[in-house]
């Protein structure tokens, strides 16, 4: 519902045209690669490829299209990897349509528009994990074992206890499962 009000709005600017929709992250990709946007309005929070994957793919690819990210989720983490892909706009779902409108212009001049409240969240709080860190805990997550983890990464399994200890440590948990579960929020894996 809120993807059909969002694109009968943005058809009623005279200087802007909706050129498709699509209902998940595998549709919008296969879409945007069609139809070639001039601007990708993306989702986080989309089925079978979330709007962060369908970015990076898009930068794989060199795709032309430039991409919005709009949500409701203010995680920092989000935001770190959404500017490293190098979307052209992180905008929170809470605003005016105008103001959507604007950044849609403001984009396609080759501007980048973040959200205010978004980069003072990233500036409060940097995500202390390392990469190798963030990927021991990202299987960590997925329920992997320490057997496992050590397997996938061709480590040895007193390296990986380090890794999970300074995990956990630096996230102020008190186990692996709760460390995951506080890096997922701040979307930090």
């Amino acid at each position: 519902m809120l993807l059909g009000a969002l694109g009968s709005l943005l058809d009623l600017e005279k200087d802007m045209k909706v050129v498709g929709q699509a209902m998940n992250g595998e549709k919008a990709l296969a879409s945007i690669l069609e139809l070639k946007p001039d601007v990708c309005l993306m989702d986080i929070e989309m089925p079978v490829m979330n709007g962060l994957e369908v970015a990076e793919e898009l930068a794989r690819l060199a795709a032309p299209s430039k991409v919005i990210i709009l949500t409701t989720f203010a995680r920092p983490g989000y935001f770190e990897r959404a500017v490293k892909i190098g979307v052209h706009g992180y905008l929170l779902k809470d605003g005016e349509i105008e103001e959507l409108a604007d950044s849609i212009r403001q984009v396609t001049a080759g501007k980048r528009v973040f959200s205010p409240e978004l980069t003072f969240t990233v500036i409060r709080e940097e995500n202390p994990l390392t990469p190798k860190e963030q990927e021991i805990l990202r299987l960590a997550a997925l329920g992997k074992t320490t057997k496992e983890i050590t397997s996938e990464l061709y480590l040895s399994s007193g390296t990986v206890r380090n890794y999970i200890s300074e995990i956990i440590h630096k996230l102020d948990a008190k186990n692996r499962t709760e460390a995951a579960a506080i890096a997922q929020n701040k979307g930090w894996i």
